[in-house]
């Protein structure tokens, strides 16, 4: 390994955004300052995550509006991998497979292409559990826990993330143990992850979507399993918290875009801007 130790940063950007209801763009573009209507204006997310991620080299997973997503960003320097098939964030890290592997990088920050607040401070913090941990999970301790994937935690290390849908039936002392929630936001050792893409690949699970009014059973893979593979085999797996919930809010409805711009509003006054 050189001395120099080069970080690459990966983002999803491939997603229909469903739930943002009256908009058929990608949601990585929508504003963060309103111009006629919240879904038209400037400052669109996806500009803001690419300049607090660290140097490096940097990947797009697109899908949904391409074309938008890369005239966009094509001045940025960032390369682009095609998750051809929706099929989860597992899904998505497969389909950057030529991007890790074929830059020099010995960190890498995998994050979401709808989580506009997240600071360079904490990308750093990340990256710095890795000194320690072969992955690092970011999470954070929102007001309402419902809905949201929980941290399982042992002597200070992750052992398994559990989406609500099944922790939801844990007996209450234990949901009352379990107050770390994951972000969705992390940071891996390129040795360790590339030894674990190919397990990914063999493991998918079968879940079932709604599609055009009717539910069907489709293949779909999760970054979670990672964590828990990694824990199993007696890799270390770290976490961090961050401080405010708003850091790692996704914008992914009418509401959140409300919200979000309103943040933005206030951080643009507070700049003197």
């Amino acid at each position: 390994m050189n001395n120099l130790i080069q970080t690459a940063s990966l983002i999803f950007a491939a997603g229909r955004g469903s739930r943002m209801r009256g908009y058929d763009g990608n949601k990585t573009l929508l504003p963060l300052l309103p111009g006629p209507n919240p879904y038209q204006g400037s400052h669109p997310i996806i500009t803001r995550i690419l300049h607090n991620l660290p140097d490096g080299p940097k990947a797009l997973v697109v899908n949904h509006r391409r074309e938008d997503i890369i005239r966009a960003t094509d001045s940025s320097g960032v390369e682009y991998c095609e998750q051809e098939i929706l099929n989860g964030t597992g899904g998505a890290l497969l389909a950057a497979r030529s991007f890790l592997q074929g830059n020099p990088w010995d960190r890498l920050v995998i994050t979401m292409g709808d989580v506009p607040f997240m600071g360079a401070s904490t990308y750093r913090t990340l990256l710095k559990g890795l000194s320690e941990n072969h992955f690092v999970v970011l999470g954070f301790r929102p007001v309402d826990k419902k809905e949201y994937g929980v941290l399982e935690i042992k002597e200070g290390m992750v052992t398994k993330i559990t989406e609500w849908k099944y922790w939801r039936d844990y007996p209450e002392e234990i949901q009352d143990q379990l107050q770390i929630c994951n972000a969705g936001i992390y940071a891996a050792r390129r040795e360790s992850l590339l030894t674990y893409i190919p397990v990914l690949e063999q493991r998918p699970h079968r879940v079932l979507k709604e599609r055009d009014g009717t539910e069907v059973e489709v293949e779909e893979f999760f970054i979670t399993d990672l964590v828990e593979w990694m824990a199993r085999d007696g890799l270390n797996v770290g976490y961090a918290v961050v401080e405010d919930e708003h850091e790692v809010m996704g914008v992914d409805d009418l509401a959140s875009l409300q919200r979000a711009q309103a943040l933005f509003g206030r951080m643009q006054e507070g700049a003197g801007q």
